[in-house]
């Protein structure tokens, strides 16, 4: 779950800045009052070229990872390896010709 977040914080992080700032300043209702910022930071994840890219291109690695947080509900640490082998296969992805500018943003 961390290799999902450190790579939707890099590409996504105005939108989960926003969304955590929501959720710090309504402790006690949150879920309601951060609920569109939430989706903004959903959309961000689904549409940014590159996290694209990467689901796309490390498709087999998240899978595994994903699984293996399945079947290890009370012991995700047991899935590092699967994070290790994501993180190896997001950093060797071919950004070439990507647009690093989320979809949602451009003009």
């Amino acid at each position: 779950m961390q290799a999902a977040m450190d790579i939707s914080a890099k590409y996504c992080q105005k939108e989960l800045e926003a969304y955590g700032s929501c959720v710090a300043s309504n402790p006690s209702k949150w879920q309601h009052m951060c609920n569109e910022l939430k989706m903004k930071v959903a959309k961000c994840t689904s549409s940014h070229p590159v996290i694209q890219k990467i689901r796309q291109d490390c498709s087999q690695e998240f899978v595994k990872f994903e699984q293996c947080l399945r079947e290890n509900q009370d012991t995700p640490t047991s899935c590092s390896p699967h994070v290790s082998r994501f993180l190896g296969c997001a950093e060797t992805v071919d950004l070439k010709g990507v647009s690093t500018n989320p979809v949602h943003q451009q003009s």
